[in-house]
């Protein structure tokens, strides 16, 4: 799926079924959540803490599609084209991080 279709996807599903968009402060409050949700999952399966038994049936990847989904909503409240935007950060960090990361001592 590409990230336009994924845009309009999330914008029938909002018409039809949500009803209508959660205002934009909303929205960034659910976005909050939701990457807490992952960061819960990330730091009990990758890092020091421990599940609980009520967490140990988590899906991150559904944890994840929920950020994504959160985050398409405000892109399409105002009005940003993903991909192109996208394409435009990925050539900022391309010309601006062009030898960083290969001279980073701390990475090699």
């Amino acid at each position: 799926m590409e990230i336009k279709e994924a845009q309009q996807l999330v914008d029938n599903w909002i018409k039809t079924t949500g009803v209508r968009y959660f205002n934009e402060l909303t929205n960034t409050a659910i976005l909050m959540e939701e990457v807490g949700e992952v960061a819960r999952i990330m730091s009990r399966k990758y890092g020091e803490q421990s599940f609980k038994e009520s967490d140990k049936k988590v899906d991150l990847g559904d944890e994840m599609a929920d950020v994504l989904f959160v985050l398409i909503c405000l892109a399409n409240q105002t009005g940003i084209d993903l991909t192109a935007a996208l394409e435009k950060n990925m050539e900022k960090k391309s010309i601006r991080d062009a030898d960083r990361h290969r001279n980073n001592e701390k990475l090699k």
